[in-house]
């Protein structure tokens, strides 16, 4: 580097530096976005985000960091926590509620004061859908032991509270996975109590232009939602993918929050293979807020194309 390249970047890194420490704490701006899908109007709900040392937690700690490397990206990474409103004129249903209090960090839990700031209220909720039972995806739905959607009822897919919501499979569990079982009873439990705990057993159709499908190995009963009308259509897809970055171009690679890892894998490469091939707009739960795009197939593997920004839902 040149004598003259030097000081131009010292003198903008410390004008970065100095800028940084001066600034006030501006908010951004409300984290929602809306789209229509036929006749039902879809609004992405960003919970905020959760940190995650990646390689620490991966299959090939040493893919994930090449590939954050060359994409230029930071570890440990920031994993976007998406949650999406279905309105159908009908019923306004939430499919996912964040961590709410579990993680404890600020980071996330935003899910209520974005669906405010969208135009609704918990209460306007009659409907959860669950992909499936882990404290970024149903910690939202109480918080104090108190169901945060109180005219809403809970749907999931029976395999999941089979495990989570088990004392006796909690107690076989390793040490590693019990915190897992505490938050499931601790906010999925007062839907239980009060009789607003629905299961099904994937695939199923739930409401009309709502079908269950299922995406097993992250959990034993991970489900995606089918959102279908007027001949458009959305695939809510839970956890296939945690990371996009690696996970597109490697599908094997997984997440030791997989129970079946195995399994794991081979949905994820039957999902993306499915939506490449049929070009199905897929929502994500942890790409980059909205979180929404198509599949393409590589040469190896495939990628993300994220759904162009509008102003006009």
């Amino acid at each position: 580097m040149s004598i003259g390249k030097t000081l131009i970047a010292a003198a903008v890194l410390a004008a970065t530096a100095a800028s940084a420490q001066d600034a006030p704490a501006w908010p951004q701006a409300p984290g929602y976005y809306r789209m229509q899908l036929g006749d039902f109007r879809v609004t992405v709900l960003s919970d905020g985000a959760v940190d995650r040392d990646l390689p620490a937690i991966m299959s090939d700690p040493d893919t994930v960091r090449a590939r954050y490397q060359a994409q230029h990206q930071a570890l440990p990474a920031r994993l976007s926590i998406n949650c999406y409103l279905i309105d159908t004129g009908e019923h306004r249903i939430l499919v996912d509620t964040g961590a709410g209090e579990l993680f404890g960090n600020g980071v996330a839990g935003h899910l209520v004061a974005n669906l405010r700031s969208a135009g609704y209220a918990p209460e306007d909720i009659d409907t959860v859908l669950l992909t499936h039972i882990h404290g970024d995806h149903s910690g939202g739905l109480s918080i104090a032991g108190q169901r945060l959607f109180p005219n809403a009822t809970a749907y999931v897919d029976a395999a999941d509270p089979a495990l989570w919501l088990s004392k006796a499979q909690e107690a076989a569990a390793p040490v590693a996975r019990r915190a897992t079982f505490g938050q499931s009873q601790k906010t999925v439990g007062p839907y239980v109590v009060a009789g607003r705990l629905k299961t099904f057993t994937a695939p199923a159709t739930l409401f009309p232009g709502v079908r269950a499908i299922p995406l097993r190995g992250h959990t034993p009963g991970q489900s995606g939602y089918v959102i279908e009308s007027q001949g458009q259509r959305l695939l809510l897809s839970g956890d296939v993918i945690h990371s996009a970055e690696v996970q597109f171009r490697d599908p094997a690679v997984t997440i030791h929050y997989d129970v079946d890892p195995k399994a794991a894998a081979a949905t994820r490469e039957a999902i993306l293979a499915e939506t490449a091939a049929n070009g199905i707009l897929v929502g994500g739960a942890h790409i980059a807020f909205p979180g929404l795009g198509h599949v393409t197939r590589e040469t190896k593997g495939y990628s993300w194309v994220p759904l162009p920004w509008s102003s006009q839902p």
